[in-house]
């Protein structure tokens, strides 16, 4: 891979938690330039430029949420997606594939310790990719199970040597529930198809995977009620309160923080173009205009309120792993629901911005226009379906049972 940038800096050995953090903090911020610079070329590739990839290992980021007996920085997901929303101010697809693959680097700490010496035994810097559809053909064997399928949407997968897959295990006998999992397969089991051609987020690289009747063992499983009990094999070994945080709470956000950082870096564009351009028909300053006007300012609030909920929203999950207690189910289910709006509300802001950007915004090399593809393209993940976990909400504040454990 290129060499990295000279801005990065390891962290060293032994770091407090508090420098630790402030050179990660200083890290992200320093690759902005760069990142912003190869974004065409990420475009292009149809996945991140190596020099991309190398810089976050270089600089740790990869490893915040990691354990600390796997060479991890075992930090708070603040810490995390307070990196990832910077990036994003960057690049958007390298944001995006640091949030997804991070956030595996944390899910493999529930796996098996068997499972995390597979991964991390001999390099603690591989990086694992996902698609957590649950499309998988899924049978039993002795020792674990035979999987094939064909994945879409695995974000970052050329930079990977692993893959999490979803799959439902079939129930062995009469009346047995089928049973969520997702599959750990080496890359020695499955093949990329690069067929990655978008519009919006073109360099995540979110190649469809393809495993032909792999064996997996047990121990490379992870069960999807053992996350949602916030009660996993790794805890054995994982002891911190990090890796008693509810799963579908963390990935969820990989998936949308990275919306805040890319209309951050949207609004500082769009009031520097816009502070002094005159519009070409009526010779009056955009600034003057209070369409314009209102587009920043609701803009600012979204950024605002969405971090502000989220910091909240994990302060909370992690003062309860601590103490040894569950939030209340109501409390997860909301918290999910905040999560979802996070993409709805800066696909609307960016949206704005772009519309009083006027007709320049829809040249491709606007700045305006990258963020505007970037968001809305984000948007479209399951994950960010407002309208779904809305109602599920909603129904529960009427009484009904909840019907989403993914929280």
């Amino acid at each position: 891979m290129s060499q990295s940038s000279s801005a990065v800096k390891k962290i060293p050995q032994g770091a407090d938690r508090a420098a630790a953090k402030k050179q990660l903090r200083d890290s992200a911020r320093a690759m902005v330039p760069g990142l912003r610079a190869r974004a065409d070329e990420a475009t292009k590739l149809h996945h991140l430029p190596a020099q991309n990839v190398q810089e976050m290992i270089d600089a740790g980021f990869f490893k915040i949420l990691q354990p600390a007996r796997w060479g991890g920085l075992e930090l708070d997901p603040m810490d995390f997606f307070d990196v990832q929303m910077t990036v994003a101010e960057g690049c958007m697809s390298t944001a995006w594939v640091l949030g997804v693959v991070a956030c595996h680097n944390w899910q493999l700490a529930l796996f098996d310790d068997r499972a995390q010496k597979d991964v991390w035994g001999e390099d603690d810097n591989t990086l694992i990719s996902s698609s957590y559809m649950p499309v998988g053909k899924v049978t039993h064997v002795d020792g674990g199970y035979r999987l094939s399928g064909r994945w879409n949407f695995s974000s970052g997968s050329k930079h990977c040597k692993w893959v999490m897959l979803g799959g439902v295990v079939p129930p062995k006998a009469a009346g047995e529930e089928p049973d969520y999992r997702t599959f750990l397969v080496p890359i020695s089991d499955y093949r990329i198809v690069d067929n990655w051609d978008v519009s919006g987020l073109e360099g995540t690289g979110s190649h469809d995977i393809v495993v032909e009747d792999a064996f997996v063992p047990e121990y490379r499983t992870h069960r999807s009620i053992d996350g949602f009990m916030c009660d996993s094999p790794g805890n054995k070994v994982n002891t911190s309160a990090l890796y008693r945080l509810p799963f579908g709470q963390i990935f969820v956000r990989a998936v949308c923080s990275s919306s805040i950082g890319a209309l951050q870096a949207a609004l500082e564009s769009f009031i520097k173009i816009n502070r002094d351009r005159v519009g070409l028909n009526d010779a009056k300053r955009v600034s003057q205009d209070p369409g314009a006007q209102a587009a920043a300012a609701q803009a600012t609030s979204v950024i605002d309120e969405c971090r502000t909920i989220m910091a909240r929203n994990f302060d909370l999950m992690y003062e309860a792993a601590a103490a040894g207690t569950q939030l209340p189910i109501e409390q997860r289910i909301k918290m999910r629901y905040d999560a979802s709006l996070v993409a709805p509300k800066c696909a609307a802001a960016i949206n704005e911005l772009f519309i009083f950007s006027g007709a320049q915004g829809i040249y491709k090399d606007h700045p305006i226009n990258k963020a505007w593809l970037d968001i809305n393209a984000g948007r479209t993940h399951v994950a960010n379906n407002v309208g779904k976990f809305g109602r599920n909400w909603g129904s529960c504040l009427f009484g009904a049972e909840n019907e989403d454990f993914f929280l």
